[in-house]
């Protein structure tokens, strides 16, 4: 008898940072490792490799891809990049919006309504 081979599935979170990226406002580099030291896995940081989650990053995207197993947290994802908005001072202009199932994007706040009204008047 030969056991079949079970394949290890992952699940991939996206943070989409085109819009700040594009802007110079952001940057994805520090962004990526920002996110690398303050992820939490077991109640641990640091534990990345060991657990074998990967964040890669493309020029306007990080990716983090984790095993299904692990039960990685979304939620942990918008947590910590709201944080790192913070620190950066960009909380004020960004917002975390969930784009789609298993991934984020970082918007501007739209201020146009209050510009809009002033010039009607």
């Amino acid at each position: 008898m030969v056991k079949g081979t079970k394949k290890k599935s992952t699940i991939k979170f996206v943070i989409d940072c085109t819009q700040p990226v594009d802007d110079k406002v952001l940057d994805v580099a520090s962004f990526e490792k920002y996110l690398h030291d303050r992820i939490k896995i077991d109640g641990k940081t640091g534990a990345l490799a060991s657990n074998s989650v990967v964040i890669t990053r493309d020029r306007t995207k990080l990716t983090v891809a984790s095993p299904s197993e692990l039960a990685f947290s979304k939620r942990q994802l918008k947590y910590l990049s709201k944080r790192y908005l913070k620190k950066q001072q960009l909380r004020d202009y960004l917002r975390v919006v969930a784009a789609s199932k298993n991934s984020y994007e970082l918007r501007y706040f739209s201020i146009s309504s209050g510009a809009d009204e002033e010039a009607e008047e």
